[in-house]
């Protein structure tokens, strides 16, 4: 894969913005008719519990919550859908279900709701996933990621505010780094700029590359010689030294020029 494979499309903002969308609408369902759906949360390890890891990331406690999700939330699933768009789906889907499943196990008895676990998903996997493929604009993702979201890792620690479920967002991050490995994607490759790095190139079929041999080293040809002065060069492993004498002055002509100048003195 290269960077031309990289190609906006309109499900890369209509993904995120259909999700979101469709987290508000159910909270405007609820504080409209006034009713709360938290019971359809996950609640940990009780066979009604389950229905929460479908259900629960579509509830939010508060308008906060929900506004504190949403940002995120657009932002990693356009980013997921741009650069991992084979991939993008399932991440969703399984993010989703073992996330969910997750928390189901290990969570405190109490409703759990909210995305933040799929967040925690999403920012795990795009970045470990972007360090794996040593691609230069996955690994700059992955970075800008870490400095976006780098300070959510505390979260994933049990805490004081016992509100948050921290078993949620354990669960999606671990989730996000199984899926990483789990999760194949092609091979990147920078794309080609020159002659000698594509895959059929003849290095001996190059004009350039002719004054060069097998091992890499300069091999000027040498000159070729026409046959009808060819006998006027040679070779020889013997120096040459060339002996120059110079030249002797004529000493009458010197003496005229001597006697031209006193003239024009006088």
């Amino acid at each position: 894969m290269r960077d031309t494979d990289f190609k906006f499309s309109p499900s890369v903002l209509a993904w995120p913005l259909y999700f979101v969308l469709s987290l508000w609408i159910v909270f405007w369902f609820e504080a409209q008719f006034k009713i709360s759906l938290t019971e359809f949360g996950i609640y940990p390890r009780t066979f009604s519990g389950l229905r929460g890891v479908i259900f629960s990331p579509f509830l939010h406690g508060d308008i906060s919550h929900l506004y504190n999700n949403s940002i995120p939330l657009f932002m990693l699933v356009a980013a997921l859908r741009y650069f991992y768009r084979e991939q993008s789906l399932e991440v969703l889907i399984y993010g989703v279900l073992f996330s969910g499943l997750g928390t189901w196990l290990i969570g405190r008895d109490n409703y759990h709701i909210g995305v933040s676990g799929l967040i925690y998903v999403l920012v795990s996997f795009i970045f470990f996933k972007g360090i794996q493929t040593n691609y230069y604009r996955l690994v700059s993702l992955s970075l800008t990621i870490v400095v976006l979201y780098g300070g959510m890792i505390w979260y994933v620690f049990p805490s004081a505010e016992t509100e948050i479920s921290w078993e949620a967002h354990l669960s999606g991050f671990i989730t996000g780094f199984l899926l990483s490995f789990f999760m194949k994607t092609s091979t990147y490759q920078k794309p080609i700029k020159y002659d000698w790095e594509r895959p059929d190139f003849d290095p001996s079929q190059d004009e350039f590359m002719k004054h060069f041999d097998e091992n890499g080293n300069f091999a000027p040809k040498p000159k070729e010689v026409p046959e009808e002065v060819g006998h006027h060069y040679f070779t020889s492993n013997y120096p040459i030294f060339y002996e120059f004498t110079p030249a002797v002055e004529d000493k009458n002509s010197s003496n005229k020029s001597h006697d031209l100048n006193a003239e024009k003195k006088e």
